[in-house]
């Protein structure tokens, strides 16, 4: 056994050590903060660096990043399409059964089981969509974007449809 070995008894505790106390014994007097000086006194903040502006006020605030240009879809998931019963799935259709908002673009994702010969017309697919859509026989097209290169930046004129 080394002396790195041992811990104290399972379930014990040890009371705390109560310095400054009078000079009798170890902590007495100076109560182990030496003599004089700043650290001798009083409290110090946490962080205070001797009147030197602070590690946390000289890093920038993170504020974090919003990505004007973020595509955003909103997902639809196969068992949710496959309890719909139409021929043509669309945008539309979706939002008129309440599945998605107005104007909004979908991704069909592959979670579930899909039935039935239906055409599905969406802005986007997952893999696994694509492959159980048509593995029911049915057929897949994808809806181009309404912008021609990338999204527009928000705030712009263009994002207000």
């Amino acid at each position: 056994m080394k002396i790195h070995d041992l811990a104290p008894a399972p379930g014990s505790n040890r009371r705390r050590k109560r310095v400054a106390r009078g000079i009798g014994g170890k902590g007495g007097k100076t109560a182990g903060r030496g003599t004089k000086g700043q650290g001798a006194r009083d409290t110090i903040p946490a962080g205070f660096e001797g009147g030197q502006l602070p590690l946390a006020k000289r890093l920038p605030y993170l504020r974090g990043f919003n990505n004007p240009f973020r595509v955003e879809y909103q997902p639809i998931n196969l068992d949710t399409l496959s309890a719909l019963d139409e021929a043509e799935i669309t945008p539309a259709v979706l939002h008129a059964h309440g599945l998605i908002s107005k104007g909004a673009l979908v991704k069909v994702l592959g979670r579930g089981e899909f039935s039935g010969k239906a055409t599905v017309k969406a802005h986007a697919f997952s893999a696994a969509a694509v492959t159980a859509i048509e593995g029911a026989g049915g057929t897949v097209e994808r809806i181009p974007l309404p912008w021609a290169v990338r999204r527009p930046a928000q705030g712009s004129a263009l994002t207000n449809r």
